[in-house]
């Protein structure tokens, strides 16, 4: 099962970038075994023509869930989030899609489109961080299923 992250703004070199690509190499190699993968990128631009929302949904390939990283949204936990990647990929999902709005978050209808909403806890995070940070729970999710020693519970 495919994994895209849909994102406004473009990512510059720079810490969190390489840190999001060290978590996308470590997840695409662990998660071919299990059925997961790759982990995609899809930036768009932060001005443009129509709304964030309706580029991000634009990107958005046919059938897939979508889960929208928003402050109104639930928090899980590594566990939680691992086996929810499971069940997509055993329902026989082809992928899923996360998207992570701009500075102004989500409009309602990336909500409403939203198959989940989906909380790193109350605080804001930066968005460049916030990919570097999901990209980790990607694959954190894998080594999950993989029961590799990387991910201790806690």
């Amino acid at each position: 099962m495919k994994i895209a992250i849909l994102a406004v703004g473009r990512a510059k070199p720079g810490p969190e970038r390489s840190l999001f690509d060290d978590y996308r190499a470590r997840f695409d190699a662990t998660g071919r075994g299990l059925g997961l993968g790759p982990l995609d990128l899809i930036e768009i631009d932060a001005k443009g023509r129509g709304s964030e929302s309706d580029r991000l949904l634009e990107k958005l390939p046919d059938g897939w869930p979508l889960i929208a990283l928003d402050e109104r949204g639930k928090a899980m936990d590594s566990a939680a989030f691992s086996t929810l990647l499971g069940n997509y990929r055993d329902d026989g999902i082809p992928g899923i899609a996360f998207a992570i709005g701009g500075a102004d978050g989500h409009s309602p209808e990336i909500r409403k489109r939203a198959t989940r909403l989906l909380s790193f806890g109350a605080a804001t995070w930066p968005h460049m961080l916030v990919r570097a940070m999901l990209a980790e729970q990607v694959y954190r999710a894998a080594t999950i299923a993989a029961n590799h020693p990387y991910h201790r519970g806690g």
